[in-house]
């Protein structure tokens, strides 16, 4: 079912007309190893989760298979080592003390770590994220981080108004062309995303099913 299911959200990302490069991210948050070891099987490369621990279980379980791993949720102060220790992205950075304490604790002998800003793109206040006129100030700092990798946005529009957000989104990142990501789109909106430029979309339900 879950190679299907690839097969089938591959299929809508070429049903939209866009000229970028874009890369399925697997979400799996929730769902176990051996479910995320099938969608292994059929080929994803690309996987995100939400929450620290249940990620280590699986970066743990899966070594050796060429995996990059995303991490997507909330950062708080005493998960940073772990997450800066373990994975290749993370999309969720909000505050320069989060960047900061990731750029000082990533281990000298990996790659720079790959991050993006999470924007709240609706001004929502039960939402995380920098808001838009927020942006350039947080981006002057990211210039003494040795080892991160500023590479653009993510955000996680209101569903009321997504083709609004996300036309919104690809105005900001217009104006940094310098970076060249833009992670949104999920299941349910994910052909709205890539239209307006989508680089990554993050997609759970769509291939591991419903949780239950």
């Amino acid at each position: 079912m879950i190679k299907d299911n690839l097969v089938k959200v591959q299929a809508r990302i070429n049903s939209v007309n866009h000229t970028q490069s874009v890369t399925l991210i697997a979400v799996s948050k929730t769902r176990s190893t051996d479910e995320l070891q099938q969608a292994i099987d059929a080929g994803q490369q690309h996987c995100a989760e939400n929450y620290l621990q249940e990620a280590l279980i699986k970066i743990n379980h899966l070594k050796g298979q060429n995996l990059i791993w995303h991490f997507i949720g909330p950062i708080q102060s005493n998960k940073t080592l772990k997450i800066a220790q373990n994975f290749d992205w993370v999309h969720s950075i909000e505050r320069f003390k989060i960047a900061q304490r990731l750029n000082d604790q990533r281990p000298k002998n990996l790659p720079k770590l790959k991050v993006l800003l999470q924007i709240n793109i609706d001004n929502e206040p039960s939402k995380s994220g920098v808001l838009v006129e927020g942006i350039n100030e947080l981006m002057t700092h990211f210039e003494s981080l040795k080892n991160l990798t500023l590479r653009g946005f993510m955000c996680i529009p209101n569903p009321s108004n997504s083709t609004q957000s996300f036309v919104r989104m690809a105005n900001v990142i217009k104006q940094h062309p310098n970076l060249d990501v833009l992670s949104m789109g999920m299941s349910h909106d994910l052909e709205l995303a890539i239209a307006s430029g989508a680089t990554f979309v993050r997609i759970g339900t769509d291939i591991f099913g419903k949780r239950i």
